[in-house]
């Protein structure tokens, strides 16, 4: 709020001093037309010929929700946070053109947002959100301008859909991440199971070799055996065989015997 004080000598009783805020500017007027900007500091009018009013130039924030529909039937609530602020060098034109500010940002944020949303689809708007709230600072630059306000910034600062999309939202979301977690579980339970049956491969290959050198082994204690007894006994091969036949069933049976099983 600006101060004055009216001077005690009676020759100037009329004039009166006072300060004006840093953040605030003072619309002078006398008789009602307006004289000129007071500046931050020490000013002097002639009162009741000329009156001030200060004006903040501080950034403020209005917050707008605007509830609109996408192309797919989606009914949205969306809000847009827009800061704005005095142009100091301008306010003659924000105080004696502009009326209620709010409600004339509020109108064209709400018409930049209700046509461009329902020409996306809802997921579509929820990628557009950075894109949407350049286009209304934009919009509101070159409408504002001209009454002496400077746009910050826009930002859109939430977008909520109606509570039964939103809770099919959330549903599908909760089935995608289930499918996820079933396909990973299944791409786990396979590689499992290929590397068991490499493993099982590679036993049974292993298994196979080990019985291939085992026989390869009695073949050539068989072929040694032969040979030896050929030699000292003068046997034929045919014989040889015969009899190491004969000793391996006599071993056998007695084996059979000694467990008392037949």
């Amino acid at each position: 709020p600006l101060k004055f004080r009216l001077r005690d000598d009676p020759m100037t009783s009329f004039l009166c001093f006072g300060c004006v805020d840093s953040s605030q500017r003072g619309v002078v007027q006398q008789f009602g037309k307006f004289s000129h900007l007071a500046t931050p500091g020490l000013n002097f009018i002639l009162w009741p010929c000329q009156t001030i009013s200060g004006i903040s130039v501080k950034v403020q924030q209005l917050d707008v929700k605007t509830a609109t529909k996408t192309k797919d039937n989606v009914t949205v609530v969306i809000t847009t946070a827009v800061q704005y602020a005095v142009d100091p060098v301008r306010v003659e034109d924000f105080y004696f053109r502009l009326n209620e500010p709010s409600r004339q940002i509020s109108a064209h944020v709400e018409n930049v947002v209700r046509s461009q949303i329902p020409t996306m689809d809802l997921d579509a708007a929820f990628l557009a959100k950075d894109e949407l709230a350049h286009k209304i600072k934009d919009e509101l630059s070159k409408s504002m301008a001209p009454y002496g306000l400077v746009i910050s910034n826009c930002l859109m600062t939430e977008m909520l859909p109606d509570s039964s999309v939103l809770t099919a939202m959330n549903e599908i979301n909760s089935a995608r991440r289930l499918r996820e977690a079933n396909i990973e579980k299944a791409e786990a339970e396979k590689a499992l199971v290929v590397k068991r049956a490499e493993a099982e491969a590679e036993a049974k290959h292993l298994a196979g070799i080990g019985t291939a050198r085992m026989r390869q082994a009695i073949t050539d204690g068989f072929k040694e055996s032969v040979t030896s007894m050929q030699a000292s006994c003068g046997l034929e091969p045919r014989e040889v065989v015969h009899m190491m036949l004969v000793t391996q069933y006599l071993d056998a049976l007695k084996d059979f015997a000694a467990s008392g099983k037949a």
